[in-house]
């Protein structure tokens, strides 16, 4: 008997007190902006100046402020390989549409490299050339 009155009791709150509200679906709005340089006949040379710019006619207006990060990465074997830890640039407004930076000196000649803009959504650049400048290496 008090086993039926215990599960009377457990379905009895379950059913007046765990009603969940309905679930409203909700937009996510993703901003994923092109990159326009560098592009794939782009070179830069280390320790020089370079800038990284992208169309932004299309951000939505809940992302006017959104700030960005920027990483350097490369092709290889499937994998964009991106330096996680040494960000091109970071912080800077996804509505200004470019920013400058001085490139690594001590990166190594590749003509796979990429760099990934990301505000809340990544997008990878074409590939383009890193070439070192030998009278910075000494």
């Amino acid at each position: 008997m008090l086993s039926v009155l215990f599960a009377f009791l457990v379905t009895f709150f379950f059913s007046v007190f765990a009603r969940a509200a309905p679930v409203q679906p909700v937009e996510l709005l993703v901003f994923s902006p092109t990159i326009t340089s560098p592009t794939a006949s782009t070179v830069w040379i280390t320790n020089t100046t370079a800038n990284v710019t992208w169309v932004t006619s299309n951000i939505p207006a809940e992302k006017q402020n959104s700030t960005g990060l920027l990483l350097l990465g490369y092709n290889s074997t499937g994998s964009e390989n991106l330096d996680i830890y040494h960000p091109l640039a970071s912080q800077f407004p996804l509505s200004q549409g470019w920013v400058q930076f001085v490139v690594p000196y001590n990166l190594t000649y590749k003509n796979d490299y990429i760099v990934v803009l990301f505000g809340d959504s990544g997008n990878a650049s074409p590939q383009f050339t890193i070439t070192t400048n030998n009278a910075t290496q000494a």
